[in-house]
């Protein structure tokens, strides 16, 4: 599966294709910097060793991972992960990019792609969700101006890092429009 896009002449080309092992020399730009794992469920990686077992162990099995790429090159990932059984109306989106990409717009379209791709792909999906740390005020943008909703923040919702965090809940619905820039 491959998806381009190139609505924004202001922008670069980016594209979403399978993030694979042979990947993993970029794959280590990203998860080797502190800033870009900051906010992450993940640490920072140090060995490639260990990046390697993650990308065969959970990136290839995973049912929708993407590498955000530029000219084919990965430089971040996004990934939709589904909920089971009564749950499994709804994802949990998540979305990482390498530092030196941060504030040019990469991410937002990155998101809208997989809007526009992921409720045809996966029909029985009501709503797609985020949840970013109550800090990360550039992702929070990212998800606002990709069309998405804020719900509201979640109280000491998750262990990250070893500390009870908040989080902001964003969603978007099968039923809501589009939002193309």
């Amino acid at each position: 599966m491959q998806a381009s896009a190139t609505q924004d002449d202001s922008l670069p080309d980016i594209s979403l294709r399978c993030l694979n092992i042979d990947d993993i020399d970029d794959f280590m730009v990203w998860a080797t910097d502190d800033h870009v794992s900051h906010f992450c469920r993940w640490d920072t990686y140090t060995s490639k060793d260990d990046a390697l077992n993650y990308i065969k162990n959970v990136v290839i099995p995973h049912p929708w991972f993407m590498a955000i790429c530029l000219g084919n090159k990965p430089f971040g990932a996004i990934s939709v992960t589904p909920f089971h059984g009564e749950d499994r109306c709804r994802a949990e989106l998540g979305y990482v990019l390498a530092s030196k990409h941060w504030g040019r717009g990469i991410a937002t379209r990155a998101v809208k792609m997989v809007v526009g791709m992921i409720f045809e792909e996966w029909s029985h999906l009501e709503r797609l969700e985020a949840l970013v740390h109550v800090e990360n005020v550039g992702s929070q943008k990212v998800l606002e101006k990709a069309g998405f909703v804020k719900e509201g923040v979640l109280r000491k919702y998750v262990i990250q890092k070893g500390k009870a965090r908040d989080m902001v809940i964003y969603s978007f619905l099968s039923t809501d429009p589009p939002k193309f820039d």
